[in-house]
């Protein structure tokens, strides 16, 4: 059996995640809410996007957890640059005694933008010509063809000490008269840090900069530094409503 486990805040690594099932069979695991370590599957294929040069928070925890025997692949997705992240990620897997057989990378659409604006037709280009590359990943993987990263430099410090700063992110959000009360950023906070106080949204100290809350927010409510600021991003090739989920699962 084929484990496919991802983290994604507005579909871009649900979506690789989907086209792997679609192609080679597997379950979708949702990692925030995956308690296991992976030994009831043959394979797994972890799908994450690159934070800081690094991971999320939720992809590192996993990887100390994870069964030394199960044989693994990432497929990393990236907005901006890969900066090294895809040898950081092998390192940490290898410091970690995890069987991992290759790591990819591919690009998606940026979303980490509460201080800048990614242009629409940038977006809608890398849109229309990921299908190919993730559909080269798939070939290889179907193949095992396998790649790992070559030996470079990372920027371990300073993906580190960004992780370590990401709750700071949490505390600049606020939301401003737009906001319904509807609920939802709290619901899909994958670590509670947004709350109803005093029949107020709150936000916390507990962020881990997935920004979920503030892109798919259905008033854009959410403001960053309190600037209005209306461009959002969810990918527009998966339901929304699938996000945080587990797809598949045999029962």
């Amino acid at each position: 059996m084929l484990g496919i486990l991802y983290f994604s805040s507005t579909g871009n690594s649900l979506y690789i995640a989907q086209k792997v099932q679609s192609s080679l069979g597997g379950e979708i695991r949702f990692i925030p809410t995956y308690s296991g370590d992976c030994s009831e599957y043959q394979k797994i294929i972890i799908v994450t996007p690159i934070y800081s040069y690094g991971m999320p928070t939720f992809v590192y925890d996993l990887f100390p957890k994870l069964d030394k025997k199960v044989e693994m692949i990432v497929i990393q997705n990236y907005g901006g640059m890969v900066g090294g992240a895809d040898y950081y990620l092998y390192q940490y897997a290898i410091n970690n005694h995890l069987n991992i057989k290759a790591v990819f990378t591919v690009k998606m659409p940026e979303n980490f933008t509460t201080t800048f604006t990614v242009p629409k037709f940038y977006v809608k280009s890398t849109l229309n010509k990921c299908d190919k590359y993730i559909a080269g990943i798939i070939e290889k993987i179907s193949q095992c063809d396998y790649v790992l990263p070559k030996p470079k430099r990372t920027r371990e410090k300073e993906y580190l000490k960004n992780k370590a700063n990401w709750h700071i992110i949490g505390e600049r959000f606020s939301v401003n008269t737009d906001c319904i009360k509807c609920g939802k950023c709290i619901t899909i906070c994958p670590v509670n840090n947004i709350s109803f106080v005093e029949n107020k949204i709150v936000f916390s100290d507990q962020c881990v900069a997935c920004l979920g809350c503030y892109h798919r927010c259905p008033k854009k409510a959410i403001t960053y530094m309190k600037k209005t600021k209306k461009d959002r991003y969810i990918n527009p090739k998966i339901d929304e409503s699938d996000i945080g989920n587990d797809l598949g699962i045999e029962k």
